[in-house]
């Protein structure tokens, strides 16, 4: 086989391949095979029909043409290997000549990592906030518990803000129910937000027996966009009675032997979500500043991918919500172009990203062992709530497995920036990563955060847990 490179801009090039003919042997072989099985000729078993039988009866052009599909990504490779390109994309191919029982060459076009040129990274040098607890925290974390246990007593008194309300609510459309939009008895606190624009208006002020009436634009359903009249009947009011914080409550609720070691345990709980919110800010600070120093050329296929996965997935959660991406842009006040723009950007970073990270990992010589990716699948499947063997089998099956080892190597590739990089806080302490990471890998659990910057922890049942809900 001989194979040349030509380079076509810093992210794409075209790789040419010519091959003897005689090097297609094992695929005209396996067409003649595959075809002979298909055809049934008179005096022959299926798949021992003889080769010049096959060309008389289906034509010799379209044995070539399977033997020829089935031999160019062999060759490809073959090639990629060859001439040290490294594709990350599809390949358009063509084929230039082919000439029966002498030669075969195609040519393919092919996105390629552009060469990137890493700085040191000890240059970068990022800056975090302090770690401060105040007893204000300690306080609204005390208080988010007694909510918990709180217990709700009817008033003889108008709604107000935090109030829980009993209600009747009909909707209608020129005189007619909206479908789906009648509830009796229904319970809602008063000032959440949570159910019809408008409705906190209506209630707030509004006593026992109380009946309003407000307009409320639906935002899902067939009917969405349209304007309701909502008639909404007050049946009772009650107010949410929070527990004494004393030490009788706090033995009951938490197990403590007093409000000293509860609010101590949750000075303590703050204390570490700040930590390991603080190291989630240096491995975002230590990124941006590494991308900052760097310019990469972007492989317009693998932009295109990402940027088209990113509006697929962001109209699939549209869907899930009941919501159109007209009513959603109304609601964030976006026009679409903005949204695309947003979306291209986020792409753009997102594809820089994960080449500067592979070419750190390339330099480093990174892999990802067995243990180490058995970690991440426990992790991501105790957050799908799926068993560890179920969460390896599923992405096995959909083909994500490459992509899983890519990332975890493009974290360890962070994790080696971020050894070398000078992190500090604003009172210009050096921030201990090995800490950080002692924090986050305690006796029985695993510490993450999710798509939210919430930090939770996975134990060994696969379980999940929220540290900002213990």
């Amino acid at each position: 086989m001989q194979s040349s490179v030509e380079t076509l801009s810093p992210t794409r090039v075209r790789l040419s391949v010519e091959v003897a003919f005689d090097e297609l042997k094992p695929e005209l072989d396996k067409a003649y095979r595959s075809i002979g099985k298909q055809v049934k000729v008179q005096g022959f078993r299926p798949g021992k029909v003889p080769p010049r039988i096959l060309d008389q009866r289906v034509g010799r052009g379209v044995v070539l043409e399977e033997a020829v599909n089935e031999a160019i990504p062999r060759l490809y490779g073959e090639a990629v290997q060859a001439e040290n390109v490294a594709p990350v994309g599809r390949p358009e191919v063509e084929v230039t000549t082919l000439d029966d029982g002498v030669a075969l060459a195609f040519t393919a076009e092919v996105d390629v990592r552009p060469e990137i040129t890493l700085p040191a990274y000890d240059v970068l040098a990022v800056t975090v906030d302090d770690v401060n607890v105040t007893d204000e925290e300690v306080d609204e974390q005390l208080d988010g518990l007694r909510e918990r246990f709180a217990s709700l007593a009817p008033v003889q008194r108008a709604a107000a803000v935090g109030d829980f309300v009993s209600l009747d609510l009909v909707a209608t459309i020129d005189g007619a129910e909206v479908p789906g939009g009648t509830a009796t008895g229904l319970s809602y606190e008063v000032g959440s937000g949570s159910l019809l624009a408008g409705l906190d208006d209506a209630v707030t002020g509004a006593s026992a027996a109380d009946v309003r009436a407000f307009q409320t634009v639906l935002v899902a359903g067939d009917l969405e966009g349209q304007t309701a009249d909502v008639a909404v009947t007050v049946r009772t009011v009650s107010e949410r009675q929070l527990p004494e914080l004393d030490d009788a409550w706090a033995k009951e609720a938490a197990g403590f032997d007093d409000v000293a070691g509860l609010r101590g345990d949750v000075r303590t709980r703050i204390d570490r979500v700040k930590r390991l919110q603080q190291g989630v800010d240096a491995r975002d600070k230590v990124l941006e500043a590494l991308l900052a120093l760097i310019e990469v050329p972007l492989p317009e296929t693998v932009l295109a991918t990402e940027l088209e996965w990113r509006r697929q997935s962001a109209q699939d959660q549209l869907v899930r919500s009941g919501q159109s991406l007209e009513a959603w842009l109304a609601t964030e006040g976006k026009t679409e172009p903005e949204w695309e723009t947003e979306l291209r950007e986020a792409a753009e970073q997102a594809v820089k990203t994960q080449l500067v990270l592979d070419t750190v990992a390339d330099a480093e010589e990174l892999d990802v062992t067995d243990a180490e990716l058995s970690d991440q699948v426990v992790r991501r499947a105790g957050r799908a709530n799926m068993a560890p063997q179920e969460y390896a089998n599923q992405i096995v099956q959909s083909g994500q497995i490459t992509g899983l080892v890519a990332e975890v190597r493009r974290g360890k590739a962070l994790a080696t920036v971020m050894e070398a990089a000078t992190i500090t806080d604003e009172s210009g302490n050096v921030i201990d990563l090995a800490q950080l990471r002692d924090d986050m890998e305690g006796p029985g659990a695993e510490v993450e955060m999710d798509d939210e910057g919430r930090p939770y922890h996975v134990h060994g049942d696969g379980s999940v847990h929220y540290l900002d809900e213990e």
